[in-house]
C-alpha cells in the first residue's frame, strides 16, 4: 500500500505521548485549520496531527470538543454562519480544509444544505479576502453536483445540475469559494464520490437492504471514495497546492443494482429488489472520471477495491 512520504495512513495510529505532553510540547510545523471535524474532517486532523502541523479543529457541538482535544492543538465550537467564529479560526492560519455536511443521520432538507453550505463559504470568502497568511483552501464537495447525466461520463468541465433544489445549493457553494479573488492563494475543490470505510463499510451498509425494495430500477451509476483515499488525496493536493477543481472518486463504475447484487451476494444475502414505478433514490446518475487527479500523480489505495 502506497503511502505519502512512505508514512502510514492508518487512520487511528496510537499516539504514544499523552495529550497533555503533546500539547505542551513546542511545534514547528505548519499552520492548519479543519473546518468541520465529523467524520472525514476528524480523520484528516488526526493525520495532520501526527505529522507535526499546528491542528486547529472545529465542530459545532460542544459535546464533540473531548473527541478533538488528543488530535488538535486548538479545537473550536464554530458555527458556520458566524462570521467572528470562522475569522478566528482563520487567523494565523497558512491551510484550510473546509469539510462541512449537514448534521443528521437521514436525508435533510435543501433548506437545511443551504444553511450548512452557503453562510460557511460566504464567510470564509469575505475574511479570505482580507487575510495574508492563508495560502491554500481546500474544500470538500460532492460528485452529486453532476446530477443526472443518464449514466453517460463526466469530468471537471461536465455541466452542473442546477435543477434539483440540492444541486443548486452545491453548485452555489462551490462558486462562492471559486469566487476568491485574493492574489497569491491556491483554492482547490475536491468533489467526492460516496463516501465509505472504517465504521461505514459499504458490506455492512448495503448488507442491511438485503432483501428489500428500493425505489428506481437500480441503473444509476454511482461514485464512490475510501476514507483513506481521502485523506490521502488532500495531501496530496496540500503539498502540491493544486489549484482548481478535482473529481476524487474510485475506478469502480458499477450502477446501484449491479453494486448491491455484488455486496449481497459475496455475504450470501438475500438480492436487493427494485420498484420501477418510483423514482430512483440517488440524484447522481454518471460515471465520474478521475483522470484529472491521476494525471496530476495521484495513485490510489482502494482504487478498485469496495469493502
Amino acid at each position: 500500500m502506497s503511502t505519502i512520504n512512505d508514512q502510514s495512513l492508518t487512520l487511528n495510529n496510537p499516539i504514544s505521548q499523552s495529550p497533555m505532553e503533546q500539547h505542551n510540547q513546542p511545534k514547528i510545523g505548519k499552520k492548519v485549520a479543519v473546518i468541520g471535524c465529523g467524520y472525514v474532517g476528524k480523520a484528516v486532523a488526526n493525520y495532520w496531527y501526527q505529522q507535526d502541523y499546528i491542528v486547529t479543529g472545529t465542530t459545532t457541538r460542544d459535546e464533540k470538543i473531548t473527541d478533538l482535544e488528543n488530535i488538535t492543538h486548538n479545537p473550536l465550537v464554530v458555527s458556520g454562519d458566524n462570521l467572528e467564529d470562522i475569522e478566528k479560526v482563520i487567523e494565523a492560519q497558512e491551510t484550510i480544509l473546509v469539510s462541512i455536511a449537514p448534521i443528521s443521520d437521514r436525508q435533510v432538507s435543501a433548506e437545511v444544505y443551504a444553511q450548512t453550505y452557503i453562510p460557511t463559504a460566504k464567510n470564509l470568502v469575505k475574511i479570505l479576502n482580507n487575510n495574508s497568511t492563508v495560502k491554500q483552501v481546500i474544500y470538500l464537495t460532492s460528485g452529486s453536483v453532476y446530477g443526472d447525466k443518464k449514466g453517460a461520463w463526466v469530468d471537471e468541465t461536465s455541466s452542473l445540475d442546477t435543477d434539483s433544489d440540492y444541486g443548486k445549493v452545491l453548485v452555489e457553494a462551490e462558486n462562492i469559494i471559486l469566487g476568491l479573488n485574493r492574489e497569491n492563494i491556491k483554492v482547490c475543490l475536491l468533489r467526492l464520490g460516496g463516501i465509505y470505510g472504517p465504521g461505514r463499510e459499504l458490506d455492512k451498509r448495503l448488507g442491511r437492504m438485503a432483501g428489500k425494495t428500493l425505489s428506481g430500477n437500480g441503473e444509476n451509476c454511482v461514485a464512490w471514495i475510501h476514507l483513506e483515499d481521502i485523506v490521502k488525496g488532500i495531501e496530496f493536493v496540500h503539498q502540491k497546492e493544486c489549484h482548481g477543481v478535482y473529481n476524487l472518486v474510485n475506478d469502480v463504475k458499477l450502477n446501484s443494482k449491479e453494486l448491491c447484487n455484488l455486496i449481497c451476494d459475496r455475504q450470501q444475502l438475500e438480492r436487493v429488489s427494485w420498484d420501477t414505478s418510483k423514482p430512483s433514490f440517488s440524484s447522481l446518475n454518471a460515471r465520474v472520471d478521475n483522470s484529472k487527479i491521476k494525471q496530476e500523480g495521484y495513485q490510489f489505495i482502494y482504487g478498485d477495491i469496495l469493502i
